[in-house]
């Protein structure tokens, strides 16, 4: 699959997606974009520099989680045969636009494949916390989990973590509306406004990564 970038969708309930927008922009030191679609249930983070790489979702039903873009270049392979080749290792393919196919794996997460548009720059780390990286070209890194335990069906998930080995980090989140749900030796678990699971670990912001 020819994808040239990544972007992480945080996806809110609609009652929690202006709290919850606002709150990731201060941890972030993002910017917003204008709104977009017919309700406006769409934006960008604007990073300080280079090229974005999260973006907000307001749902009309469900509780909010996250999804991947993945940024396919469609000048090396139509999306359609990006599609195909999903479907062929097991995606369901669930919705298609002009731009926008909308999938999921074969354990159940959601993912969307759009026409890449040129990001390359990946962002330079915020004070304190991490931008998402995975390899140079790429502002995201990606890890697999296998778990120990799971109930028959269930699907997978993803959390946000972020490089942060200032111990001031956690205190700086909580003060801006997080709560901490766990401390662990290495990282420490929290919850957005909106009870969005994340993590900060104590490592340099170039080795952040989603789970």
């Amino acid at each position: 699959m020819s994808y040239r970038w990544l972007t992480v969708f945080l996806d809110f309930p609609a009652d929690a997606f202006d709290p919850g927008v606002a709150f990731w922009q201060a941890v972030t030191g993002s910017g917003l974009s204008a709104r977009r679609g017919p309700s406006g249930d769409f934006a960008t983070l604007l990073p300080p520099d280079g090229d974005a790489y999260l973006r907000v979702q307001r749902l009309v039903a469900g509780d909010g989680g996250c999804h991947l873009d993945l940024h396919v270049d469609t000048a090396a392979e139509p999306l359609a045969a990006a599609a195909e080749r999903a479907r062929s290792l097991g995606a369901r393919l669930l919705h298609s636009e002009d731009g926008l196919i909308v999938a999921a794996s074969p354990a159940g997460f959601p993912f969307c494949l759009v026409s890449w548009d040129g990001e390359q720059v990946v962002p330079a780390p915020f004070p304190a916390y991490a931008f998402l990286r995975m390899p140079p070209q790429l502002p995201i890194r990606i890890i697999l989990q296998r778990l120990e335990h799971a109930a028959p069906g269930q699907q997978a998930r993803a959390h946000v973590d972020f490089g942060a080995p200032d111990p001031a980090a956690v205190t700086a989140h909580v003060a801006l509306g997080a709560r901490v749900i766990t401390t662990q030796e290495h990282w420490t678990v929290l919850a957005d406004p909106a009870n969005r699971e994340y993590c900060l670990v104590n490592r340099p912001p170039i080795a952040s990564m989603i789970v």
